[in-house]
């Protein structure tokens, strides 16, 4: 059988001495001698644990659900089918690095290697075939845009001049974006000196944007483990033998919208600077509907069924940092080579190409590191004082009439348009850096960074629960791997820590509050599960209550509702707003209102956390950030199903040694999305009882672990 698969293999993959070992939990270690056959090995690696989801990823990048599901979503059609005729991805592929280029390539080849002698993939769908190495760099590209144009994709084709049949699309955000929590310990911060890397992110559970975890070894050339997107042939969160990083979602604002004034009678010609221009007419097809679509240089019309319509006079372009950003792929390369924080630094500086991300690192010698030297908008605050129109929808809006409202650019940027990184923030220290998705003022408390643009964050404002909670979490303590794995899975939530008490005071001295529709109710049952809660995200028994207090902290916080017994206190920025303020009124009303949510959603006040949070029916412990929880579990209640859409995915905690790395790590949904694989929920169990996964780095280390081995040349 061996021979009659590598008589099947083209003659570079047959020689290309590729190895695949798998470690516990199904872990890959490909080993080969250059780019292109590491690329082959995790893809065939990948595509023997995700075939069918990569096969479907292919399907919604090249502008084809429509064709094989049925009218599901038009719009993604258009959506891709456009970016697709519009060649941006082959027009920049020329510029990407040899050793890019073969890595994609060997990905490619190594899952159709797999898919060759796969009978009856995917049930026989006729939707799955072959991918191209174009398939993976628009996947990459797809990556690059996630916070951007990816997110607008019903704006920009549903965008027509006023008088279409054609319906403008409502706003509509995430209710989840892209989060994580990052730490980075320095050597004055560690027990042992060393430097300790703490990496979660938050994403969707979905299972096209699931991480995968895998270590790839060119020897001499490249050591890298950790995690990477699902489609991505590198690592975006990991570690080498010297070095640890993670990265947390930014602040940073990566698109702009520009106010076009529009000439009368005429709504797809604008002035800029008193010169007319025309927008260029885009025809595109999908799923049967062809429809014409508009643009300008700068980007696409964009419109919304609100505040951001089309009319005679006015319309809107998107413009995107990140359009046409396949360095990503480089970038993540360069970093997984770097062997310390100034090297990383360099990395970072020289590609200029993450596309929405802040970095956490810390190395060998102890020293820990943040930056947010990504690709961002040339946007000074000057400029948008005299710039700036409304309306207010969350991002920036530039007046589109005045050539001089466009994007600016600096010397050291790698491109135009973008902020160098000499004016993006960063910091270097000995004890910690952290960030839990607020912008990076507080990256270190002691050392506040200011004086970087308004459109990569803001300075002096409240920080999020979450990032408090992170910050309580550091503390001035010194730390070891054991105790950074303990802090992670702790489970501490800090409103219930600061308000818990009070709340369940009030709540037994008055059990009949009024709720806002003027009517008493009755509270008891909610509040003794209140009391009885341990007050934490921990599963099991002491869970009753916990459910119930995360709806109750977000009625709480409505508008009009002094929440806070301690409001915030520039001046305190890590420790305020504090304690629930109990007697209020407005929090006595949201306690109600929250019992008459769960009635009328028919979940029991007293629902066990276990009961609500689940992954294949296994218990999934953790909280929501708005709770003030590190381990976020994004489950919004109250509501009838124990799903889970967003949160902790792949947890890793590195401490870098003299002797190298030691590694910890969870892939809370496993390394495969099929739920017939045995990797599908091994690690959820492992997750559920709190343990961890050692990591293998070392030869000796992947030997005395190897489970199997695949020779693919």
């Amino acid at each position: 059988m061996a021979a009659g698969v590598l008589a099947a293999c083209p003659p570079a993959l047959a020689d290309s001495g590729t190895m695949v070992r798998r470690t516990s939990y199904g872990i890959p270690h490909v080993r080969a001698s250059d780019y292109r056959g590491v690329g082959q090995g995790l893809g065939y690696a990948f595509a023997e644990d995700n075939l069918c989801v990569m096969a479907d990823i292919v399907v919604t990048l090249s502008g084809e659900r429509s064709r094989w599901f049925g009218q599901e979503n038009p719009d993604s059609d258009l959506y891709y089918r456009r970016l697709n005729q519009s060649a941006v991805v082959e027009r920049q592929l020329v510029a990407q690095s040899r050793q890019a280029r073969d890595l994609v390539r060997g990905y490619a080849e190594g899952f159709n290697r797999f898919l060759a002698r796969t009978s009856n993939a995917c049930g026989g769908a006729e939707w799955v075939r072959p991918i191209t190495e174009l398939d993976v760099w628009r996947r990459a590209h797809q990556v690059a845009g996630l916070t951007g144009s990816e997110g607008f994709q019903e704006q920009l084709v549903s965008a027509q001049p006023p008088g279409s049949p054609t319906a403008a699309a409502p706003m509509r955000r995430a209710e989840e974006k892209p989060a994580s929590n990052g730490i980075a310990l320095g050597r004055s911060a560690t027990t042992a000196g060393t430097g300790i890397v703490l990496g979660n992110p938050h994403f969707q559970w979905d299972d096209d944007w699931r991480f995968y975890q895998h270590h790839l070894t060119i020897p001499g050339e490249l050591d890298v483990s950790g995690a990477g997107l699902f489609g991505l042939p590198v690592v975006n969160i990991g570690h080498n033998d010297r070095l640890g990083w993670t990265h947390t979602a930014s602040e940073a604002q990566t698109v702009t919208l520009a106010k076009l004034t529009l000439v009368p009678g005429d709504p797809t010609a604008y002035v800029v600077d008193g010169q007319v221009h025309r927008m260029i007419a885009e025809e595109v097809t999908a799923g049967g509907t062809t429809r014409t679509l508009y643009r300008t240089p700068d980007g696409p019309v964009f419109e919304d069924s609100e505040l951001l319509q089309w009319t005679g006079t006015t319309a809107y372009v998107l413009r995107d940092a990140n359009y046409g950003n396949l360095r990503v792929i480089d970038q993540w390369l360069a970093i997984a080579r770097a062997r310390s924080v100034p090297d990383l630094h360099a990395a970072l500086v020289r590609h200029q190409a993450l596309p929405w991300v802040n970095t956490l690192a810390s190395d060998s010698t102890g020293t820990a590191y943040f930056s947010d030297v990504q690709v961002v908008p040339h946007v000074t605050d000057e400029q948008r004082a005299r710039c700036g129109t409304g309306p207010s929808v969350g991002l920036v809006i530039l007046d589109g009439s005045r050539g001089s409202c466009g994007w600016g650019s600096d010397p050291d940027a790698v491109t135009p348009g973008r902020f160098g990184p000499g004016r993006l923030p960063k910091l270097v220290r000995q004890d910690h850096v952290s960030n839990m998705n607020d912008s990076a003022w507080l990256t270190n408390p002691a050392a506040p960074l200011t004086g970087y643009p308004s459109i990569v964050g803001d300075v002096g404002t409240e920080r999020s629960a979450r990032t408090r909670m992170g910050l309580d979490m550091i503390g001035s303590d010194r730390f070891t791997l054991s105790t950074v794995e303990r802090a992670m899975f702790g489970n501490r939530n800090l409103t219930a820590e600061q308000g818990r008490a009070a709340v369940v005071a009030v709540c037994q001295a008055n059990p009949t509050p009024v709720a806002s529709d003027g009517r008493p109710v009755d509270v008891r049952a909610a509040c003794a599960a209140v009391a009885a809660w341990s007050g934490t995200g921990d599963t099991g028994p002491s869970s009753r209550g916990a459910y119930f207090w995360r709806a109750f902290i977000g009625a709480a916080g409505r508008p009009g509702v002094k929440m806070w017994e301690v409001p915030y206190d520039p001046a305190d920025p890590v420790h305020t707003p504090r304690g629930i303020n109990a007697a209020d009124p407005g929090v006595q009303r949201a306690f109600a209102d929250t019992v008459n949510a769960f009635a009328a959603a028919g979940v029991a006040v007293d629902v066990l956390l276990d009961d609500v949070q689940q992954y294949e029916g296994i218990p999934i412990h953790g909280c929501r950030g708005p709770e003030g929880c590190f381990n976020v579990i994004s489950v919004p209640a109250p509501r009838p199903t124990a799903e889970i859409p967003h949160g902790t995915s792949f947890v890793m905690a590195v401490e870098l040694t003299g002797n190298g790395p030691r590694m910890r790590s969870v892939l809370v949904y496993g390394q495969s999305a099929d739920p017939a694989s045995p990797h599908h929920t091994d690690q959820a169990r492992l997750y559920a009882r709190k343990q961890w996964v050692t990591g293998a780095f070392t030869e000796r280390e992947i030997a005395a672990d190897t489970r199997s081995v695949r020779h693919l040349g």
